[in-house]
């Protein structure tokens, strides 16, 4: 049995329903940093999140997006990409707003 089994069967029939919105709670905040299709190598792109198996930075099209780029015309730009990439940057580019600015300032001042 693995462990998500053995906690389904054991552990939560045992929590009350006050414990169960707590560790909901937890959960939550811990997958909402998995973003699947973008990851974070050090020393691929200085450790700055990309597009999963490239070295495209989010940041990199956030801020060519906030230049005007059009969604086709990343697409055209980094063939490697497809549209459920550009997708699941925006929604990294919303949930980690502070880090995509910071990458972004940091950039422009290298």
């Amino acid at each position: 049995m693995n462990a998500l089994e053995e906690a389904k069967q054991t552990l939560l029939p045992k929590l009350t329903p006050r414990e169960k919105a707590e560790l909901l709670s937890i959960l939550e905040r811990e997958t909402s940093r998995v973003f699947p299709g973008v990851e974070k190598t050090p020393g691929v792109c200085g450790g700055s999140a990309c597009i999963a198996g490239t070295r495209i930075p989010v940041w990199g099209l956030e801020e060519a997006r906030r230049q005007g780029a059009t969604e086709a015309q990343l697409l055209l730009s980094y063939p490697a990409l497809r549209a459920a990439d550009l997708a699941r940057s925006w929604a990294y580019v919303d949930s980690h707003r502070d880090e995509i600015e910071q990458d972004i300032r940091e950039n422009a001042e290298a």
